[in-house]
């Protein structure tokens, strides 16, 4: 059978990622379907805080969620967290999941940072 037409190109080393929808390149892509995580980061940011147990073994995880997808912003914020809550976390889209129960030492910094809270 000819699987050429079910074949696709992800990546190219001339142009970097392809757009899946329209096959150009993600910079060149016009149609609408890139998720490039630069959505613009608005002036009053509000993000909400939340305890995550169920699903993580029995580990806590501390999740601030409803925030700008914006991977820059993202990965700088969740930055500034980790290194102040002295805990490990990661990057989800609109969201930063850190390690433990650390609500009580994330709200100062939020705060400090122009960022207000909502539970």
């Amino acid at each position: 059978m000819n699987m050429t037409h079910r074949t696709r190109i992800v990546y190219s080393t001339a142009t970097g990622r392809i757009c899946p929808e329209c096959q150009k390149p993600i910079a060149d892509c016009r149609c609408g379907a890139k998720d490039t995580g630069v959505a613009p980061v608005p002036e009053r940011v509000t993000a909400k805080l939340r305890l995550e147990t169920k699903g993580r073994g029995g580990k806590s995880v501390t999740v601030l969620y409803d925030l700008p997808d914006n991977a820059t912003f993202l990965e700088e914020l969740a930055g500034v967290l980790k290194r102040s809550c002295a805990t490990g976390g990661t990057v989800r889209a609109g969201s930063i999941e850190l390690a433990g129960d650390v609500r009580d030492r994330v709200r100062p910094v939020l705060a400090k940072r122009g960022i207000s809270v909502r539970n």
